[in-house]
């Protein structure tokens, strides 16, 4: 007999999620509370209550985060520029941490002895919950039905779901296992299927968020992001929330053909895994932050950003976000934001987002006295590059009088 009477399950709605509420009930024998973070995923919301009430369960945590999400942890990472092995913007692993915290918080508030999520045994997701759950309550009991069960295929999680009458939404029109698949604001992801095949090309039929390039507007379309420390604040002079911002981006980015990826990456747990990703606003963030840092951040300061942010990134991909060296360094890129303010205008056209203007009344380090091409008055002394340049080659120098003196 199990001794856990009440387990939190971070539940979406969607095939695996649904399994493990009943196999939770009918191998662990206990209460499920169901928790489903409503982190911009739309549609699975609603059902999913739905689903968890025809199981029996009685506490249904439905809970909008989407303002935190977008504010608390999408916004600090875009601050860093992040991006994990040169192209992927983290949309699965951002959103990790924020529910692993309200796990905890809910395990609390419902007095319960586990915590349970959907991960499976081959993934990063289940570091990056139960990282998260450990940081935030030590002692806290996890259950991953994925290292427990037999039920190590989509087929078999499909029978289960059809001999329990367990609903299951068909993501492909052509049936058979549905894409793995994640949706937030910031993204929506893909797996399996025939993507295990890194030499197949994605179906167009695959993509949801955004129109192909090949279909996207003749008609280029410009837009203004103004920007407080580091944080986009408003989007063509209206002031917006941050998850309204975010959705407005990704409508505008999605319309026009932007942010598609497809990917093989280097789980932590050591595989390469082939993904496809859809991240139409963040693809447009990114290049709106780089360009309005380009003229308020010391280049010292913007090349020791460039040289942290593989680091940063790998501490959110592999799960450290509540770690102390995550929380140190998000401290340093902070202050650096801090004269981060202006704004930033970008033209979207088939897939490519274009910077074509960039300005900061406040905190601009861009002197058009100095950078002329023209007569600067005097401003820059010509002659100093002369002892600068020396200076600078002295060990070249010297080293190229050892050579010839062999």
């Amino acid at each position: 007999m199990s001794d856990v009477k009440k387990v939190v399950l971070a539940y979406s709605g969607g095939l695996d999620t649904s399994v493990i509420l009943k196999w939770l009930q009918d191998v662990y024998q206990c209460e499920v509370v169901t928790f489903t973070a409503d982190i911009g995923q739309g549609e699975e919301v609603e059902p999913a209550r739905e689903k968890a009430k025809k199981f029996g369960v009685k506490e249904i945590y439905i809970d909008d985060l989407r303002e935190e999400f977008v504010r608390d942890f999408v916004f600090p990472m875009f601050r860093a520029n992040t991006v994990y092995e040169g192209e992927y913007l983290l949309g699965t692993s951002i959103a990790r941490p924020l529910i692993a915290k309200r796990l905890i918080e809910i395990a609390a508030e419902t007095k319960a002895d586990a915590v349970s999520h959907g991960a499976t045994g081959k993934g990063n997701d289940q570091v990056r919950f139960e990282l998260g759950a450990y940081a935030l309550n030590p002692n806290i009991k996890i259950i991953a039905p994925w290292r427990e069960w037999d039920l190590l295929s989509r087929e078999k999680l499909l029978a289960y779901a059809e001999q329990n009458s367990i609903p299951v939404e068909m993501k492909h029109k052509q049936g058979g296992s549905p894409y793995s698949m994640d949706a937030n604001l910031l993204h929506i992801s893909y797996e399996g299927r025939h993507l295990e095949n890194p030499a197949a090309e994605a179906e167009e039929d695959m993509w949801r968020w955004t129109v192909s390039p090949e279909r996207a507007p003749d008609q280029a379309e410009y837009l203004d992001i103004e920007y407080r420390n580091g944080d986009p604040i408003s989007l063509n002079g209206k002031a917006l929330p941050p998850h309204e911002l975010l959705a407005e981006l990704n409508r505008l980015g999605g319309k026009h053909g932007i942010g598609r990826l497809d990917l093989v990456e280097n789980r932590y747990v050591g595989m390469k895994s082939r993904g496809c990703y859809e991240t139409p606003g963040g693809t447009i963030l990114l290049r709106a932050h780089r360009a309005i840092e380009s003229i308020t951040l010391d280049r010292e300061v913007a090349h020791l950003k460039d040289d942290l942010m593989p680091r940063y990134a790998s501490m959110i991909y592999n799960g450290y976000w509540w770690s102390p060296e995550r929380v140190t360094l998000q401290t340093l890129i902070d202050q650096t934001q801090k004269t981060v303010n202006g704004w930033v205008r970008l033209k979207l056209y088939k897939g490519n987002v274009i910077v074509t203007g960039r300005d900061s009344a406040t905190d601009s380090l861009f002197d058009p006295t100095i950078a002329t091409f023209e007569d600067d008055a005097g401003a820059y002394d010509h002659r100093d590059a002369g002892g600068f340049i020396k200076l600078n080659a002295l060990r070249m120098r010297i080293a190229a009088n050892q050579r010839n003196k062999k």
